[in-house]
């Protein structure tokens, strides 16, 4: 089965308008405190893990089908070549047909050992980042968001990976967006490292 995720620290209120637009057909939850991010390994979306039906997992937290063709994007009209909106697409359906392929036949499910090395290691800061980040959307509920801004950016601090968390410290404290000069500025300063890292699948490209 299929679950999804929302990652918003705004909960129900933020969330709730875009999974209406898609109708799902499958479980969509919205996950306030990022418990699944912090359980998982979650620094980006979308991002999967695969779960066997021993509730093994066989495949840990990886880009789920997304790529860095977004970054050549025009940002005076918001727009892709149609050359890199095709290779978005083609992406996305071979992240799904290996989905599909594993269900089938359990092609590209990973050894135990493999699974268990490419699990994301979880530091002493990154374990202080979640609690920051818990802290500050329970004060953003609770009214206090000077405080809320505080720990949530200190969240986005000791774990500068996660660009959840990073999303969320900035919407709340209205400082950047998805889609603002700060986001970009970010994205940039990643060099040549992946924005979205591709999956040790066939038909990426590393």
């Amino acid at each position: 089965m299929v679950v999804a995720v929302a990652e918003d620290s705004r909960g129900a209120e933020q969330a709730r308008q875009w999974i209406e637009q898609a109708k799902p057909t499958y479980w969509s939850l919205i996950d306030a405190d990022h418990r699944v991010a912090d359980l998982y390994g979650m620094v980006n979306v979308p991002q999967a893990v695969w779960i066997d039906e021993a509730g093994r997992i066989v495949r840990p937290a990886e880009t789920a089908g997304s790529t860095d063709h977004f970054r050549r994007m025009d940002l005076t009209t918001r727009t892709m070549t149609p050359e890199d909106q095709a290779a978005r697409l083609a992406a996305r359906k071979t992240y799904l047909d290996a989905v599909r392929d594993w269900v089938l036949t359990g092609k590209h499910a990973l050894a135990a050992d493999t699974a268990r090395d490419k699990q994301p290691r979880i530091t002493p800061d990154i374990a202080l980042a979640h609690a920051h980040f818990r802290l500050g959307t329970w004060l953003r509920r609770h009214g206090k968001d000077d405080e809320a801004v505080r720990h949530l950016g200190e969240a986005s601090r000791l774990h500068p990976d996660s660009w959840n968390m990073w999303r969320q410290a900035a919407d709340l404290a209205a400082v950047g967006n998805a889609g603002g000069p700060e986001f970009w500025a970010r994205v940039k300063a990643l060099g040549d490292r992946p924005y979205y890292p591709p999956p040790d699948l066939p038909g990426f490209g590393r």
